[in-house]
């Protein structure tokens, strides 16, 4: 009988034995993963953040880039939570963003803003652009609107509203060669631009897609406000334990070594600087 008793303390002392270790190794778990920030981007931002991301590992910060092909995603796996924060896009597309979902997004910090180009592999002028010219721009409503006003400032077109960043080709009020608008999703604008005359584009996507040198644009846009700088986002009730993501933003914005990412894969005259 006492021996019955003793081996049934015996095996209740193994199980609490095996459900601390279980419970320790679970928790070292825990705190190993919550020391990870995870970011959501788009593929024209992989190097430069991989650069940030390098430095911060030598620093104590381990911080896990996830790309998304997409405009959409990232928001979406944002908002549900399987992200830290995300980084692709600028305020008037959250904004527009947020207004079409009714996500719980918010700005955390300011990166680099670049400009946008009118581009072309037919013609060396827009002069040169013939009647019915075929001209790509994004499909969607903010970065349509950019395009549009770029399109305005080469005198291409006249809008209602000149002043108007969310201007739509309904807006559109004068149109002299008779441009036949081919609309695409954004990040498809580098590689359309071998299919028409004219193409409106970034960059650091044209760069990416290897479709036309980003430097020999025919026209650039005089917007030097930090209206489109790219933005880190994170949910409305996140919380930046250990200021992780501060960290890593202060790394972004201030490593050499990011910055020679940036004019390596933007251009040195085509990004600057949207948090000074």
């Amino acid at each position: 009988m006492a021996q019955t008793a003793s081996k049934k303390w015996l095996g209740v002392g193994l199980v609490v034995v095996v459900l601390f270790v279980a419970l320790f190794f679970w928790n070292k778990h825990r705190q190993s993963g919550s020391n990870e920030l995870v970011i959501g981007i788009s593929p024209p931002f992989a190097k430069t953040l991989q650069a940030a991301a390098d430095e911060a590992k030598k620093q104590g910060l381990n911080v896990k880039l996830v790309e998304f092909s997409d405009w959409n995603t990232p928001n979406i796996t944002l908002n549900h939570g399987d992200i830290d924060a995300n980084f692709f896009q600028h305020q008037p597309f959250l904004d527009n963003a947020i207004k079409e979902t009714g996500f719980k997004l918010k700005a955390f910090a300011v990166g680099a803003a670049s400009h946008v180009g009118l581009y072309s592999k037919k013609y060396k002028s827009l002069d040169e652009l013939p009647q019915n010219a075929r001209v790509v721009i994004p499909n969607d409503p903010v970065n349509q609107g950019r395009a549009l006003l770029l399109l305005q400032q080469a005198k291409l077109i006249t809008l209602k509203d000149s002043n108007n960043h969310l201007s739509a080709l309904k807006h559109v009020v004068s149109n002299p060669k008779n441009l036949q608008f081919v609309e695409v999703e954004g990040p498809q604008t580098a590689r359309a631009i071998d299919d028409v005359d004219l193409a409106f584009g970034y960059p650091h996507y044209l760069r990416l897609a290897k479709t036309a040198d980003p430097e020999s644009a025919l026209l650039l846009d005089d917007n030097t406000n930090k209206r489109y700088a790219i933005l880190f986002v994170v949910r409305d009730d996140y919380q930046d334990k250990g200021d992780k993501l501060k960290k890593f933003v202060e790394i972004y914005q201030n490593s050499p070594k990011v910055k020679a990412v940036l004019d390596a894969e933007i251009g040195p005259t085509l990004w600057f600087p949207g948090w000074k």
